[in-house]
């Protein structure tokens, strides 16, 4: 069992909570709690937060609705992320008020997609000392750091973006009736929410019973109010319009409900800039596919110029394949081994 251990010593508008570890093996996560202009802020930190090196990759992920910071850790936790988890530091980002055990937060203290992304993450990076991220997200997450980097892009070197939408793509809507609806405001449970914002209405096959189950732990420990909350802030979110010059990688499963959706702003992005990884037989990568998601977040920080001396990993899975989409006009995706040259933009990940 992992142990909390108090420390006393902290930075000004930084408070450590405690220190944690799943395994031997695993670098001990840190967890600090930042005062934000929407109040306190939990981030995990996995890894040496003070060991800096020039070429040490730092990555800030963000989760999606019906879970928090424990989703992306247990995916940089898993065995196919040990050679980037060895040499990286990884900020792991609870969204406000969604971190296990959470008290009630105010409808007026519950920052909007918009805020998070404009405010809330360059004063939590700022908090910790960090200038430069590369930056991993899902859904509501996701689309929080694609609006970080459209606001802050000095402070970005590129984005892994898994299911990054418009505003209204896939059951969403439908969710908004069922949810805040007169009638129906109150007859959803927690992973009723969750389940059709991630599934859809595929809920009868062996593959979406699983991702249920999975759903149904994650929600057990998190605040139903609070989750209303952020499903209400990420629908009454503003469009994206493109991610103009950032670097970006996006990502969707071939059987998600939002894979038309991220092919959509796909098309609409920079091909030079942004590629898109489309994983067949997936309804949501991370979960059922965390090896193919570990193996091009790699190819794709090597492409960035970071993480160039760590080996490709070996693709173990034969339940899946790989699509990126062909040329649009004289326009194309990166392939993988193009990723793998080296497009150093900036010194240091870190001062």
């Amino acid at each position: 069992m992992a142990e909390s251990i108090s420390q006393t010593e902290t930075p000004t508008a930084v408070t450590t909570v405690g220190l944690s570890t799943v395994a031997e093996h695993e670098p001990i996560v840190l967890t600090r709690e930042i005062e934000s202009a929407f109040g306190i802020v939990r981030v995990h930190v996995q890894g040496e937060l003070n060991a800096k090196s020039g070429m040490k990759a730092v990555f800030l992920t963000v989760h999606d609705i019906g879970a928090n910071h424990c989703s992306w850790r247990e995916f940089v936790s898993s065995d196919s992320m040990t050679e980037i988890r060895n040499r990286s530091l990884f900020l792991h980002l609870d969204v406000v008020g969604q971190h296990d055990g959470a008290d009630d937060v105010p409808d007026d203290a519950f920052p909007t997609i918009q805020q998070m992304g404009e405010q809330v993450i360059p004063q939590v990076l700022d908090a910790l000392d960090v200038p430069l991220v590369v930056g991993v997200g899902e859904g509501a997450g996701a689309n929080m750091l694609a609006r970080f980097g459209l606001a802050h892009p000095q402070r970005v070197l590129g984005l892994v973006l898994v299911h990054l939408v418009s505003s209204e793509v896939g059951f969403l809507e439908t969710l908004k009736d069922r949810l805040f609806g007169r009638r129906n405001s109150q007859q959803m449970s927690s992973l009723d929410i969750v389940a059709l914002h991630k599934i859809g209405r595929q809920t009868d096959d062996e593959s979406a019973r699983r991702l249920l189950e999975s759903y149904g732990k994650r929600v057990q420990t998190l605040n139903a109010r609070n989750l209303q909350k952020y499903v209400k802030t990420y629908m009454n979110r503003k469009e994206i319009l493109d991610l103009r010059d950032l670097d970006v990688l996006l990502v969707t499963g071939a059987r998600s409900p939002y894979c038309a959706g991220v092919e959509a702003i796909h098309a609409k992005c920079n091909k030079t800039k942004t590629s898109l990884l489309k994983v067949d037989d997936a309804v949501d990568v991370l979960s059922e596919f965390p090896e193919k998601l570990a193996q091009n977040l790699l190819l794709f920080v090597k492409g960035l110029g970071f993480l160039t001396s760590c080996p490709a990993m070996a693709d173990r899975s034969d339940a899946t394949t790989l699509k990126t989409l062909g040329s649009i006009g004289r326009r194309r995706t990166l392939s993988m081994e193009e990723y793998d040259i080296p497009r150093i933009r900036r010194l240091s990940l870190t001062k």
